[in-house]
């Protein structure tokens, strides 16, 4: 009979509380009566044994998450058992010795290494830009010395330079035709300004003949005349100032943009020059050193970078000549035009002939802009 009842006590399922501790089911008096006779047969094989059982049970007792909750008595039906591993929530380590929770690493650590693998990307990231960069500094400032070096070479004497005659020839009209250019420019603009306060005065000495005309009755046809000789000056002097101003515009189109464009192309060829004949040497001089390995490297690389220093001065070259030619050209077609406008213009000022000066404006569509077009409209100021 106590095997049977030992057996339906082992086929019922134990409760456990918070404290890992065994509970007792009050609406169950078979539970109870199991109970007692356990309790009384580990009293017969002893009281020490049965409490180091005891404490090994509590100990390595049922993990939690396999354990059920009981929504009912015993014998009910089998949907009133909710397994706890479905329960969601923080998952803990439940120690029965110390009767507390302990939390389990497991997200935790995941979290940890992924911020640690994403910071380290970061930081390969930024010693990738470093290094780069260094590399940059480090060309930068091997180019500038072998340049320098160079440099110095050549105005001491002591180092050889790559010499185009022609080429160097044209590129030293150029710098002297600019600079006589500019001084025409210069001179143009005087003159423009001169002419411009000569027309304000003439025009300001014309209102006041007119002016007289009006209050000296004994004087009024004299007066009346100069007025009307200041103000047809006045108005062929601004037509004058037209062409002028056309003039100097084109000029300066011409000095300041189209030669200075070509003289920034011919620096590039000269540094270019420059770099070439550095780099030139500094393969001479590997050449007549010894011929071990390491020294057949340095010269493999030397010879890559002559080659490459070399096809950028003969581009540079070729553009050069390329733009001397055009600015020849162009020069001549603008000058042409301009000198042939300004010669019109100035014969038939001083001569002057009116229609003449008129239609020299025409033949260049020149348009006079009124008196009052020199302050820009509110639109244009937007």
């Amino acid at each position: 009979m106590t095997d049977s009842i030992m057996s339906k006590a082992a086929t019922m399922e134990i409760p456990i509380n918070s404290n890992g501790d065994t509970g007792t089911l009050p609406e169950d008096d078979s539970l109870e009566q199991a109970a007692k006779l356990q309790w009384s047969l580990d009293e017969k094989v002893g009281s020490s044994r049965g409490t180091r059982d005891l404490q090994q049970v509590m100990v390595s007792g049922p993990n939690l998450n396999e354990t059920s909750i009981v929504s009912g008595g015993y014998g009910g039906a089998a949907e009133g058992i909710i397994p706890t591993s479905s329960i969601k929530g923080p998952a803990v380590r439940y120690n029965a010795e110390f009767n507390k929770r302990i939390p389990v690493k497991g997200l935790g650590s995941n979290m940890h290494h992924s911020s640690s693998s994403s910071s380290m990307m970061a930081e390969e990231a930024t010693r990738g830009v470093a290094v780069e960069k260094l590399e940059t500094v480090k060309k930068w400032g091997l180019n500038t010395y072998k340049c320098t070096k160079q440099m110095i070479s050549e105005r001491f004497g002591r180092g050889s330079r790559t010499v185009d005659l022609e080429l160097e020839a044209q590129i030293e009209v150029l710098r002297d035709t600019k600079r006589k250019y500019e001084n025409v420019l210069r001179l143009a603009r005087a003159l423009t300004n001169h002419f411009y306060n000569m027309v304000q005065t003439q025009h300001a000495l014309g209102d006041t003949f007119a002016d007289l005309s009006q209050k000296s009755p004994e004087l009024r046809d004299e007066f009346g005349y100069n007025a009307e000789t200041q103000k047809l000056l006045c108005k062929n002097g601004e037509t004058l100032l037209g062409a002028i101003n056309f003039f100097v515009s084109s000029i300066n189109t011409l000095v300041n943009k189209t030669m200075e464009d070509t003289l920034m192309t011919i620096k590039m060829y000269e540094n270019a020059r420059l770099e070439f004949d550095a780099y030139r040497s500094d393969l001479e001089e590997l050449s007549l050193g010894p011929r071990d390995a390491v020294a057949m490297a340095r010269i493999d690389a030397a010879q890559q970078q002559y080659q490459v220093q070399k096809d950028k001065y003969e581009r540079l070259r070729s553009d050069v000549i390329i733009k001397l030619k055009f600015l020849e050209e162009n020069k001549v077609k603008v000058m042409h035009k301009q000198l042939l406008l300004f010669h019109n213009a100035i014969s038939a000022y001083f001569a002057g002939n009116q229609e003449q000066l008129e239609q020299t404006l025409k033949q260049f569509n020149i348009k006079l802009r009124p008196p009052g077009a020199d302050k820009p409209s509110w639109l244009e100021e937007q």
